[in-house]
């Protein structure tokens, strides 16, 4: 075996490994509607009274002719960029409690 189709199957086989990883960790789901607006980050669609925008970049995959005025049903996952924890009600440091390895003061 070459080297060149050694790197080509271990490349597939790293990228159907990935694919696989990331299919299991997100939900998925689904908007249709018609196109309002096409751009190289955004797809927004009309759904109902609601415009939806849906972000995108090359990795997406389009099936067919892209454009506004077309009916699309775009598959997407939800994913965090950013989480900040606030005290409040159940949140934050109850009476009594002590840090994790500090003994509880008498």
């Amino acid at each position: 075996m070459n080297i060149k189709t050694a790197f080509s199957l271990l490349a597939a086989a790293s990228l159907a490994l990935t694919n696989a990883a990331f299919a299991a960790g997100a939900k998925t789901y689904q908007v249709t509607g018609p196109v309002l607006e096409v751009t190289d980050t955004i797809i927004a669609v009309q759904k109902g009274k609601d415009r939806w925008e849906i972000n995108r970049d090359a990795n997406t995959k389009v099936t067919g002719d892209l454009k506004v005025g077309e009916k699309v049903t775009i598959t997407y996952t939800m994913s965090a960029t950013e989480v900040e924890v606030k005290a409040g009600k159940g949140g934050g440091k109850k009476e009594g409690a002590s840090p994790a390895g500090e003994p509880k003061k008498k």
